[in-house]
């Protein structure tokens, strides 16, 4: 495993059963609505120079970590509206584990490109496109497809990147942030002196979540993590970090907050979402947004499907008049068509980081070689923060992690 020196992070995947848009260029031909993953790679037109081959990972079927691996793909230039990027850096998400295994329906069918965010810069511009310029460093989100050398995107999908930031960490920013900030903002209207429970808490979305309540006045956060991963849970900001493993989480959140809490942020589906909800005080805020509780392996456990459905929470309107709660369902994956919307959320994330206010958290850098190992960290829960992969081993600025 290949850590960058200095952003190891000692102590979740942050399951962002979100983010957003279609097949990119390694897999077959598939229409998509916008904003679209990138576009299958054409053969060259008229018998001219193929383009440059590039390294690409592709989910080859589903199932466990074997599944993906790195094949050569054969590039284009960019069509009327698209940027072509280089890319750097790529973001690992809950939901790519998921695809994996068969369980994310906005993913195409194998053989498919993964990848919802990368970062980059601009190589080459498409016709039409005026407001990026070849050298600019760009985020970039889409449904699938970005975990690749070289992406062909619409212009639309791409931001660019602020002032000091890293490839890695703009990688990590766009599906773990405007996750974490739509969530608490424009769905849970964070207040001060509210309270907040953030399940999975050291993982990508669970990071992001606590450093935007550190932006509102006394938010008291409960998180739950593993027991080795409370010290640095405190550290950043977690009043009362809970072992999920070892203590039931509502009963620990009962002790210090009798009436409960104002906001949960449920990752995990299943009976949690129901204890979630009792856990709410009156005006309270549940917020679903992803089904972490399927996955227990490598690969799909049909067991664990039928134990999470059985136990779906569910509630009538009238019931849920008399209990003076909201429950709402958030998924990036299905906002495909709310551009404005995404970029002002962006706009805000961008400026927040500019004042020092967020700061994605790096766990570990690995290349496209090493990907089975990077999605076993996160599987396992072992990181801390966002699991990054890059095209290229990382050279001076790496090293060997130790086990």
């Amino acid at each position: 495993m290949l850590v960058r020196q200095g952003e190891r992070a000692r102590g979740l995947a942050g399951l962002t059963a979100p983010p957003a848009a279609a097949a990119a260029r390694c897999c077959p031909a598939r229409a998509a609505p916008p904003p679209a993953a990138p576009r299958p790679f054409p053969p060259p037109a008229g018998g001219g120079e193929a383009p440059a081959e590039h390294r690409a990972l592709v989910l080859t079927g589903f199932g466990g970590y074997d599944k993906v691996k790195v094949q050569a793909r054969r590039g284009a230039e960019p069509r009327p509206g698209e940027v072509s990027v280089t890319v750097r850096a790529c973001g690992l998400n809950f939901a790519d584990l998921m695809a994996r295994q068969g369980l994310y329906d906005r993913l195409p069918p194998p053989p498919v490109c993964p990848g919802m965010e990368c970062a980059g810069t601009v190589r080459a511009l498409g016709d039409g496109v005026r407001d990026r310029q070849v050298g600019d460093k760009v985020m970039v989100l889409a449904r699938s497809g970005l975990w690749q050398e070289v992406v062909n995107v619409p212009v639309s999908h791409t931001f660019p990147m602020p002032e000091g930031m890293s490839f890695e960490e703009a990688a990590a920013l766009l599906v773990n942030y405007i996750t974490a900030y739509m969530i608490l903002f424009d769905f849970g209207n964070l207040r001060p002196n509210q309270s907040v429970l953030i399940h999975m808490a050291a993982g990508g979305v669970g990071t992001a979540a606590i450093q935007l309540c550190k932006t509102v006045e006394n938010v008291t956060i409960f998180g739950t993590a593993s027991a080795s991963k409370h010290e640095t849970l405190k550290e950043s900001g977690v009043a009362h970090p809970i072992d999920y493993r070892t203590m039931d989480y509502a009963e620990e959140v009962r002790k210090i907050s009798p009436k409960g809490v104002d906001i949960v942020l449920d990752p995990l589906g299943g009976s949690d979402t129901t204890k979630a909800f009792n856990l709410l005080k009156p005006m309270g805020k549940l917020i679903t947004y992803g089904v972490a509780n399927l996955l227990t392996g490598q690969k799909k456990n049909l067991m664990a499907m039928a134990k999470t459905w059985w136990n779906q929470f569910s509630i009538t309107a009238l019931q849920l008049l008399h209990q003076n709660k909201a429950v709402c369902g958030y998924h990036l994956g299905y906002m495909d068509e709310e551009v404005e919307l995404l970029r002002s959320v962006v706009a805000k994330l961008v400026n927040l980081y500019s004042q020092g206010k967020i700061k994605p958290k790096i766990d570990s850098v690995w290349p496209f070689d090493q990907v089975a190992e990077a999605m076993k960290q996160m599987q396992e829960k072992k990181n801390v923060g966002k699991v990054i992969l890059v095209p290229e081993a990382p050279k001076e600025e790496s090293k060997k992690a130790e086990n």
